[in-house]
């Protein structure tokens, strides 16, 4: 988390004059209380940005009633606007690379759904690799990846919906420096101009199980396998409610509003039996630089520290996670110690692919679980789809494709805000 700036004395404050104008028009009463603790730095930031927007040097991306938003209660207790229609989705690289099924099937639900978004090819990676795995970034540059992205989206006149833990935390970050930086704005704002863009800031940054959670009631609408017999253990990533811990959604009526709510609430709407086990909060073992450095290390780690006691405590059929690194390190770091003679394992898997399945969604074609490694079949017999038919017609499916057949493309239904010009009406 960013040091605690302490606003309750200027002698405090290495920040501009229009900057130091904004605080003493917040009033003693106001600046008191945003004086102390991550959560008022947090608050403070989201103050900033509006007064930053009045002065003209950035643009909001808002979430409008276009967006047709929900309202969820982040730790903070502040309400944070969901967007859920009208989408740009932010892709994550290691989803695309590892775990394909993770994107088609959040693709799948959607359009399911009847849900505009756009899956644009002008996206970059947000390179938060240099930052948690490597050090060889800097707040600049990262802050220049996250807001070139935001332009983008801001550019179709789709919400950003950030797929990967890692982009989401590494973001939240990069908001807060822009905003809280003048040096930072700045510096970004000279790089952006150089490709023709300008410091568009989102003024909420919303991962996508935020999404399937204010989306649960309507997938469980659609769902047509009967989960009530499959226990669910959650895997909640560090990187979505531990990085600006303040802005990520918890819920009252999920887990008594003590733990995240996303993934967990999405089972729980499905039918899904929910297991609680001791060691929530530890990481999954991914960690970024030790996977680079020290690989054994996270493969141990997910395994014995994560894998084992979850078997042991709850049995459950299934771990849901919502994290490109968490599924891959967990279920692609039991391999090794079942080859060692080990015996605890459990299928891993993405929240938006277990609601695919529930739905109806192609075990292969669509979720792709021939990328996965622990065992899935018993999972699929427990929810009643025959994996052995349904791997035959995927094997018929891609010899037609070899043989010339179009592949199956996930489309976005059409589109409402798509040619719209802003500023100007529809």
């Amino acid at each position: 988390m960013p040091e605690v700036i302490r606003v309750s004395k200027k002698e405090d404050l290495e920040i501009s004059k229009e900057d130091l104008k904004f605080l003493e028009g917040l009033g003693a009463d106001r600046r008191a209380k945003l004086a102390m603790g991550t959560t008022e730095d947090y608050l403070r930031m989201l103050e900033k940005m509006k007064d930053l927007e009045k002065r003209g040097e950035i643009t909001i991306h808002h979430v409008t009633d276009e967006y047709e938003p929900a309202g969820v209660r982040t730790l903070s207790r502040r309400v944070k606007k969901i967007p859920t229609v009208e989408l740009w989705q932010h892709k994550s690289c290691g989803q695309c690379g590892h775990i394909p099924g993770y994107i088609s099937a959040l693709y799948w639900v959607m359009t399911e759904l009847g849900i505009p978004y756009v899956d644009d090819t002008n996206q970059t990676s947000c390179t938060a690799w240099n930052y948690y795995g490597s050090g060889t970034s800097n707040p600049v540059a990262l802050s220049a990846v996250f807001l070139r992205n935001m332009h983008a989206a801001w550019e179709k006149n789709a919400y950003p919906l950030i797929h990967c833990g890692t982009s989401y935390g590494d973001y939240k970050e990069c908001r807060y420096l822009v905003v809280m930086s003048r040096e930072i704005r700045d510096r970004v704002r000279s790089i952006l101009k150089k490709i023709g863009r300008d410091l568009v800031i989102p003024e909420e940054v919303v991962h996508y199980s935020e999404w399937l959670h204010v989306m649960r009631w309507k997938i469980a609408e659609r769902r047509k396998l009967d989960v009530s017999k499959v226990s669910v253990a959650v895997h909640a990533a560090c990187h979505t409610y531990k990085l600006m811990a303040e802005d990520f959604t918890y819920d009252d009526t999920v887990l008594g509003g003590k733990k995240p709510a996303p993934t967990s609430s999405t089972a729980l709407a499905l039918g899904a039996k929910l297991l609680d086990y001791s060691n929530w909060y530890d990481c999954c073992g991914f960690g970024f630089r030790h996977i680079l450095t020290e690989r054994e290390i996270s493969r141990s780690f997910a395994y014995f520290r994560k894998i084992r006691p979850i078997v042991r405590e709850t049995g459950a059929d299934v771990l849901l996670t919502h994290d490109t690194g968490c599924v891959t390190t967990l279920d692609k770091s039991q391999v090794v110690p079942l080859a060692h003679g080990y015996k605890e394992t459990v299928p891993v898997m993405s929240d938006s692919q277990f609601a695919a399945l529930a739905m109806g969604a192609h075990p292969f074609i669509v979720c792709q679980l021939q990328w996965h490694l622990a065992d899935w079949k018993p999972l699929l017999a427990k929810m009643g789809v025959d994996w052995a038919s349904a791997e035959g017609e995927y094997k018929a499916y891609l010899e037609r494709v070899r043989n010339g057949e179009r592949p199956a493309f996930i489309r976005s239904p059409p589109r409402n805000l798509e040619n719209r010009v802003r500023g100007e009406s529809a």
